[in-house]
């Protein structure tokens, strides 16, 4: 299942209800781990984000934290040396902005890390999806990443990388 919100209450409601004991989340966009903090103590969490304020926040609590930036092949390779899945694959990269980096980051680690539940938070795919009008094609996937492209994997270090953001150039 593929879940989006905005709010931040209940984008943690629905993480509560779909995450299980035992579970490997992978948590994207964790900041000082306002999220992580409510999964059950039993849960492999790898958590991922670029904020300095992360870093002596996230070292407070017992999970696998990754200071980088989820855009970055190298972080997505390291968190694969990690686990190569995952049961529930958060998202909360600003809430609001840049829905079509979220998407992206979306697309690349569910088909990578194929999780069952998918949560994101963001704004503009919410309110695109509240607001598109859907054709009669049946495309649709059960699982928490798009079914279609169940095969894709670890993308190679494709040129695309470098256009989300000129901070990523060398």
């Amino acid at each position: 299942m593929i879940k989006l919100g905005y709010d931040v209450k209940n984008y943690r409601q629905d993480l509560l209800e779909l995450v299980e004991s035992g579970d490997t989340v992978i948590e994207l966009g964790c900041h000082v781990g306002g999220t992580t903090r409510l999964f059950p103590d039993d849960c492999n969490v790898v958590a991922v984000d670029n904020s300095p304020e992360a870093i002596d926040e996230m070292a407070k609590l017992d999970v696998s934290f990754i200071s980088g930036d989820v855009r970055r092949h190298e972080v997505i390779a390291e968190v694969f040396k990690i686990t190569q899945s995952c049961d529930v694959l958060a998202i909360d990269l600003g809430g609001g902005y840049h829905p079509d980096t979220v998407f992206k980051v979306f697309y690349i680690w569910s088909s990578t890390f194929k999780p069952r539940h998918t949560v994101i938070r963001n704004r503009g795919i919410l309110e695109f999806y509240n607001s598109a009008v859907g054709s009669d094609e049946e495309i649709i996937s059960d699982e928490g990443y798009l079914g279609t492209y169940h095969d894709s994997g670890i993308p190679p270090l494709i040129k695309e990388f470098d256009l989300w953001t000129p901070k990523l150039k060398k």
